[in-house]
Order: structure tokens, then sequence, then C-alpha cells
């Protein structure tokens, strides 16, 4: 029987699936994993074979992981590259939203003006200034409660050629009224607060008494919350609403990554026998 009839992981592509496996479980054993050790988890997180030989494929090809063979086995371990971005990746998933974030009430204020011609260049800068956790009052005013980020905001600039052109700015408000009006106008806070008050929900309770359940409920977990640092701005604790569900959703993240992770490493490491590949 497939363990993918018992798993709770339905969605996800089999890549982004298969990188939450590498990190989450092959990084911190060494940074060596079978393939079939990575099919059988696969398959227990509703992946076909194909797809899921597919997305280590693409992942070799991106150089994350180098396949070496052994007989009729093939040992994947993590590449230079793989290492750090997994790495990285861990570093921000497992500190986010673990530390209260103050306030001075300066707003670092960006004016980045990009023509209609430049529409390309609109998008990059509004890409990775959205992943800097800046906030949009106009398709070319930013601003941001962090001005520490002065620094990697003139990078961002110079880097897309638009620093000449930009005006940078500290600011204050005139009041804390006007500090969250600003917030409302700039960040979609309602739809964030529903993002994490479902997340919290789906994953409060989760008590699977299976290990290769645990595994996919683990592996689930880490996938959907591994997108809110992404999505969460981190505003300063005084510019959200006393009832903001990220603060509950950070805590059941950990506690549930604590719950499932004994069996679910356990059940994986015990996946770990070279099979022929066929």
């Amino acid at each position: 029987m497939s363990l993918a009839q018992d798993s709770p992981v339905r969605k996800g592509g089999a890549k982004a699936l298969l990188l939450t496996v590498l990190g989450e479980f092959v990084l911190p054993a060494g940074g060596e994993a079978w393939t079939s050790s990575l099919l059988t988890a696969a398959d227990a997180l509703g992946l076909g074979e194909k797809n899921a030989r597919q997305a280590l494929s693409r992942i070799g090809d991106q150089g994350l992981i180098r396949g070496t063979r052994h007989g009729r086995s093939v040992r994947w371990r993590l590449t230079p590259a793989g290492r750090q971005l997994l790495e990285t990746g861990a570093e921000r998933i497992y500190s986010f939203g673990r530390r209260e974030v103050g306030w001075n009430g300066q707003w670092l204020t960006a004016h980045c003006p990009v023509s209609e011609s430049q529409r390309s260049v609109r998008n990059e800068l509004r890409t990775e200034l959205g992943f800097l956790g800046f906030g949009e009052l106009s398709a070319s005013l930013l601003i941001s409660p962090r001005v520490e980020r002065d620094e990697v905001l003139r990078e961002v600039l110079g880097r897309l050629g638009l620093l000449e052109e930009s005006t940078i700015l500290w600011a204050h408000s005139v009041n804390r009224i006007e500090d969250h009006e600003l917030v409302a106008r700039a960040w979609n806070l309602g739809e964030l607060a529903d993002s994490y008050a479902r997340f919290a929900k789906a994953h409060r309770f989760a008590e699977p008494s299976e290990p290769h359940v645990a595994f996919a409920a683990l592996v689930e977990l880490v996938h959907e919350w591994r997108r809110f640092p992404f999505m969460d701005p981190e505003l300063p604790t005084q510019l959200l609403p006393s009832d903001w569900p990220g603060t509950a959703a950070v805590e059941i993240f950990h506690e549930q990554h604590a719950a499932l992770s004994t069996a679910a490493q356990a059940w994986f490491a015990a996946t770990e026998q070279p099979v022929a590949d066929t």
C-alpha cells in the first residue's frame, strides 16, 4: 500500500517539497541521501515516482545536489551551493517571528520613479523591496519602519540603475493614528492575518499516530510555514493589531515542529538503505 494514502500532504510542487525534505532531514544528517530514501519520502508525501525523479533531476540541474553511483544505487550529496541555500533558508524559517521588533517612530521612505517603458525594472524593484518588507503607498513611493535597511535599499536601487533618480528620506508621521493609517495603506495585513489564522487552524491539533504520517505532517508544516517570512514585512509590534494572529501561529509552528520531529527524523533515517535504482 502506498504511504501516500495516509499522508496529509496534498499540495505543493514536487521540487518544493523535496527541497523541504533536503533541508529538514538531509542537511542535518550530513548532507547525503540515497535515491531510494528520497523516493520513499516522496511516496509518503503523495508524489508519484515519475514526478519525484523529475524534481530530483531539476534540483541537480540547478547545481544544488550531485549524484554519485555506487553499483546500482545512486547517492545524492548537497553541493556547497545547495548547503548554503538550505542553511540560509533554515535560519530564516526558524528565527522568523521569534524576536520582538522595536521601533523608534522613524520611517524609511523612498520615492523611486520608474518610466512605463521600464516595466520589468519596476516589477523587479517591487519584488526585491517587498522581500525586504517595504510597503507601497503608490507605484513609486515605498516605506519601511526599518531604517536600518537604508544601505540595502540603496544597493538595490543602484543595481537597478534607479539610485540617482530616487529620493530617500527618514521621516516621522504626525502621530500614532497616522502611523496605523500608513500601515493600512501600504500593507494588506487583513490578507496576511487570514493566512496566519488558516495555518494555526490546520496545525494546532496535529497528532499523527504513525511515523510516516508524522514525517509527512512535519514536511507539510515546514513547507507551509516557509512562505511567511516572504509574506510578512515583520512590522514593529507597535504597528500591529493587539490580537495579531501571527504571534499564535509562531508558537504553534515551533510547538508542532518539536512534537513531530523525533518520530519523523527516525522514520526518514530508517529509509536510508541503498536500493538499486531501476
